[in-house]
């Protein structure tokens, strides 16, 4: 684990400021560290967001509240529960996931909101771990792909895709059995098969009038940029709209932002030639960054560069740490305590790159059970066991709206 504190916010400032340029305006100009006051955004109070039904075990929890005097507890969780959040679709049927994403999309029309979509449902999802699943092969993925299409119907929607689908390639899921021998022989192939899959659904998606694709980047603390970058472009991130950063993670937003800045730098560099392995990562000095930056991002850089989304669904008290030594596997992203509610979904973000900071982990929703390198069945951070992944967790929702940042 490389976790890092940045506190500077300077440099992220400055970059911030010259990708408001114009794409026709001078080469990039950053002086490493320098606080370049950031243009005000011209008005927008951005475009309303899709806030589905709340999940039933929301409803029952501030029922219960309620009903035993805890009004202000309860409602939070009706707050919490009803704010825009994205939709998942990945365990049904293609005919039940045209059925969702009809509904959802033309719901969502009527209202003047704009729905977003995660996708989940890609061969091997998870390496069919805690959320296990997906569809049995390519033909079966791109048919469910294809109804989700039809669904959509060329109306408005924000598609998020595969999470963690390109971030844990069949090649990097553990062994079977959970020690470190051999991999399948078949593994090369299905990580073939993988990015043929997303490139698939990038085209399919992208095709509607009105749809907006973003891939999965995972978060600021697993990939470097030039590793993630090379999977990004191979995956058909050129015919998307941008990359999703942070999704059902808990990394803070200026981690966030200076990653996906350092990614969209890095696909605009490697659209030209360059490569991917001369990209800064996200912890390299910022100052050396900085200057990379500066010497890289002219103006038709700029405008090759890629726009993102960030989740801020559970985000407000950055990512947690275990105790020293404590757990051999701390899963530090698995349901992890003392963690509150990010910034709220708007697509009025203030920053030239990020279309939206969305909900899209449900929060008060599972991660699954979580041992945390013990023998279980206890999480032994919480004394109990936890739901399984994507059930209600009352004593997270509770923890979320709690320790919300910034509070409501």
């Amino acid at each position: 684990m490389r976790h890092r504190h940045l506190a500077r916010t300077g440099l992220l400032v400055a970059v911030l400021a010259a990708l408001s340029a114009p794409a026709s305006a001078t080469p990039l100009a950053v002086t490493p560290g320098a606080a370049v006051p950031v243009p005000a955004p011209a008005p927008d109070s951005g475009r309303a967001l899709y806030a589905p039904a709340a999940n039933p075990g929301a409803v029952r929890q501030a029922a219960e509240l309620a009903a035993a005097g805890h009004t202000g507890e309860a409602a939070g969780i009706t707050a919490m529960a009803t704010t825009p959040h994205a939709v998942w679709l990945g365990d049904q049927s293609p005919d039940r996931a045209e059925a969702e994403a009809r509904t959802t999309t033309a719901d969502a029309a009527r209202q003047g909101a704009l729905p977003v979509l995660v996708l989940y449902n890609v061969p091997g999802r998870d390496c069919s771990q805690y959320s296990a699943g997906g569809a049995a092969g390519t033909e079966a993925y791109r048919a469910w792909v294809d109804a989700v299409v039809r669904g959509i119907d060329g109306r408005r929607a924000v598609v998020i895709l595969e999470p963690d689908s390109l971030a844990l390639l069949p090649r990097e899921c553990p062994a079977p059995g959970g020690g470190g021998g051999a991999r399948h022989a078949e593994e090369p192939a299905r990580t073939e098969a993988r990015y043929a899959q997303i490139g698939y659904a990038v085209r399919a998606l992208a095709a509607g009038p009105a749809t907006e694709v973003y891939l999965d980047s995972g978060h600021a603390d697993w990939h470097t940029v030039n590793s993630i970058v090379p999977r990004l472009r191979r995956a058909g991130i050129g015919g998307a709209t941008g990359f999703a950063v942070n999704v059902s993670n808990y990394r803070t937003d200026e981690d966030s932002g200076w990653f996906a800045i350092l990614v969209s730098a890095c696909l605009a560099h490697t659209e030209a030639g360059g490569r991917a392995a001369d990209c800064p990562d996200q912890w390299r000095p910022r100052a050396e960054a900085g200057a990379w930056l500066a010497t890289h991002l002219d103006a038709a850089a700029r405008a090759r560069m890629k726009h993102y989304v960030t989740d801020t669904s559970r985000n407000g008290r950055g990512a947690w740490t275990a105790p020293a030594g404590k757990y051999r596997d701390p899963q530090d992203w698995c349901n992890p305590p003392g963690r509150g509610l990010g910034a709220r979904p708007t697509t009025a973000t203030g920053a030239p790159l990020q279309d939206a900071r969305l909900w899209i982990k449900t929060p008060g929703e599972s991660d699954g059970a979580c041992l945390r390198g013990t023998a279980g069945p206890v999480d032994p951070e919480r004394g109990s066991a936890d739901p399984g992944a994507g059930d209600w967790f009352p004593q997270q929702a509770l923890e979320l709206v709690g320790l919300a940042n910034p509070a409501r």
